[in-house]
């Protein structure tokens, strides 16, 4: 265990703290058992070593990764027993879901060390969502996502802003002092900006890794799946990304992958929870997640790009970003007139010269246009949507 706290320690005094995520201030570390999941290369480890640095003492903490080779002779539970007995306080536990049984034991140290508290994360989000269910009277469980446009500016170019409502950008107080003119920024953010490993270099390689990493060996893993069933997931991924955006025929698309049809809805829900792929629903359900899917999305718009390299189309590149940016902090649903419903607001997303035609009928209507700087009356910059998070 010597080993485990010498790599622990010097992951923790490695951690720069300059640059925090939104959910540093959103996770009430005060549970005694926390889950934080999301995509890969959204900045979940950095987090976690993060808050270790700053508000704990290292003598009482311990970070160890569920892929490290003393997993392959020790249990976790074991681990536990040693650590609590020589003082230890607060474990964190780096993907979880390498670890074979994890919800077993992590309820095992849930009930038997009141005085631990324990943080898990796992970029396998089917995996900790399915195991989560067994621990959900005792583990909170986040959703983290990659880095908002506003959480650009300050981590790639050490610009400020503050986080704002959509109520405060619809109301156009957005103020931005050292941000002069947003969009060349903007264009970047697009393509590069929304995983904080971007700074590094091969960013592109390192995302198209990530990629086949999810399809071909998360979701396989997960669902039970061959090989060739993995190449399927990453042809129906290819399918939509050319899409602009893709609304789903599942006779179709289970003819083009010699597939069942019934199976098809089966795999779009699994890239969505591995966090590839956006589903839009109808409200019809009342709640997010019942209703029919009207359109499928990728992501994000660096996934986009990183499988449309030319042929991305803008069209879909704008839908695609305020699809994400909004869903973190509301339930967004297709409108039946325009492009999207947030509660009781209409939003029509396009270029500059957009006009009103869609939304005239609706009382709370609004333009979302990119290639603008500013907004007036219901005409809103599509870049501002980016500083909610």
């Amino acid at each position: 265990m010597e080993k485990l706290f010498e790599y622990s320690n010097k992951l923790i005094k490695e951690a720069d703290t300059g640059f925090l995520r939104y959910m540093h201030n959103e996770i009430n570390w005060q549970n005694r058992m926390i889950g934080l999941i999301g995509p890969r290369g959204v900045g979940k480890t950095t987090l976690v070593l993060q808050y270790i640095k700053q508000y704990l003492n290292p003598a009482e903490s311990l970070y160890v990764s569920a892929e490290d080779f003393y997993f392959v002779d020790n249990r976790i539970t074991e681990l536990v027993d040693t650590f609590v007995k020589y003082g230890g306080k607060h474990l964190f536990i780096d993907e979880i879901h390498k670890y074979k049984d994890w919800e077993k034991e992590l309820k095992l140290i849930y009930d038997y060390h009141k005085e631990l508290k324990v943080v898990f994360t796992g970029s396998s989000v089917l995996d900790i969502k399915k195991g989560a269910s067994d621990l959900s009277r005792r583990a909170i469980i986040y959703n983290m996502k990659g880095l908002s446009f506003r959480e650009y500016l300050q981590l790639f170019h050490n610009i400020s802003a503050k986080t704002y409502s959509l109520e405060d950008i619809l109301q156009h107080k957005v103020e931005i002092t050292d941000l002069k003119h947003p969009l060349p920024l903007f264009a970047d953010y697009l393509k590069r900006g929304y995983y904080p490993f971007a700074l590094e270099e091969n960013f592109e390689i390192r995302l198209s890794q990530i990629i086949n990493h999810t399809l071909e060996n998360d979701i396989p893993m997960y669902a039970n799946m061959n090989v060739a069933t993995g190449r399927k997931l990453k042809q129906l991924l290819a399918i939509i990304s050319k899409s602009a955006p893709f609304k789903p025929n599942m006779t179709k698309i289970a003819e083009m992958l010699s597939a069942s049809r019934n199976i098809i809805s089966d795999y779009c829900l699994y890239i969505e929870e591995a966090g590839m792929i956006a589903q839009l629903r109808d409200n019809t359900g009342g709640i997010r997640g019942l209703g029919k899917v009207n359109k499928i999305y990728i992501d994000n718009t660096n996934l986009l790009y990183n499988l449309g390299y030319d042929t991305v189309n803008i069209g879909n590149v704008r839908e695609t970003f305020f699809l994400n940016q909004m869903s973190v902090k509301h339930n967004v649903f297709a409108s039946s007139i325009a492009d999207f419903l947030i509660e009781d607001k209409t939003f029509e997303v396009g270029g500059k010269n957009k006009g009103q035609k869609q939304i005239k009928v609706v009382e709370n209507g609004y333009i979302v246009k990119d290639d603008i700087e500013n907004g007036f009356l219901n005409i809103i910059p599509l870049w501002q949507l980016g500083l909610t998070y």
